[in-house]
């Protein structure tokens, strides 16, 4: 596609329609906001319902063009659901944000096979399948875009957990492959990539005063991040300003990864 010419549209998502998974907190629900300030209609998932449809209503209050779908997109009923929804209240589909996570704080030695299922299913399970599912809405766009939410995780050993890095390291390579795979389909895959952020997935172990500075020792800015900051950069891959920008992971890290001893 064509780099537009003027500003205004560079910067705008106007008439485009986004789905966002697990956006009904943190990390989702700051990326569902910021789509909407562009102009966006934005398909908000979650998998309980209650508070996601507070969200999208607090959205609607302020005149933005969002609607809650309550489904699980780690089960494939859940997705189809999802699919089934996009389709018949919209008839089409621009991007999507692959943002819903979990995880499982423990060492790999202790891990069961449950849990194990759990976080690959939600984190990485999801993902895969929804980019299936979502492939030939994108293609018919001209000018589909997806975003994926890693970690750091995946790109280095943090404290997290082997099963949560191993589902955050797939994104990355998943975005790599489908960024050469789909551009003839004019189809842009990104990767965004946080370090701690202020979300209630990192509340439990940031809560810890011990934990919590030692991170911040770690990070060359000196605090953790807040979710609009990580929304920011995913509006951005989204947006036509972005639109030569393909199989890119960009770390929202505070400088973490870059920071040697």
């Amino acid at each position: 596609m064509p780099f537009p010419a003027d500003a205004a549209t560079r910067w705008s998502l106007q008439g485009r329609v986004f789905l966002v998974t697990g956006a009904s907190a943190g990390i989702g629900a700051a990326v569902a906001q910021e789509l909407l300030g562009f102009g966006a209609t934005v398909v908000a998932a979650a998998r309980r319902p209650e508070p996601l449809q507070a969200a999208v209503d607090a959205w609607q209050q302020e005149g933005l063009d969002a609607h809650a779908v309550a489904a699980d997109v780690s089960t494939a009923a859940g997705r189809q659901a999802l699919l089934a929804e996009v389709r018949a209240r919209h008839g089409r589909l621009d991007g999507l944000v692959n943002n819903v996570g979990t995880n499982i704080r423990k060492p790999t030695a202790d891990y069961q096979e449950g849990e194990y299922q759990h976080v690959m299913q939600t984190n990485l399970d999801s993902a895969f399948a929804l980019c299936q599912l979502v492939y030939p809405l994108l293609k018919e766009s001209g000018a589909g875009s997806i975003v994926n939410i890693a970690s750091v995780a995946g790109l280095t050993h943090v404290r997290t957990g082997a099963v949560y890095g191993m589902t955050k390291a797939a994104m990355v390579q998943l975005t790599r492959y489908l960024a050469a795979e789909w551009a003839p389909d004019h189809i842009r895959v990104n990767c965004v990539a946080p370090w701690y952020i202020q979300t209630p997935l990192a509340a439990g172990v940031l809560s810890n005063e011990a934990y919590r500075a030692e991170v911040i020792s770690r990070t060359p800015m000196g605090r953790v991040g807040e979710p609009q900051e990580v929304a920011a950069a995913v509006a951005f891959m989204c947006l036509p300003a972005a639109s030569y920008i393909t199989g890119q992971t960009l770390a929202v890290d505070g400088g973490f990864v870059g920071h040697g001893f």
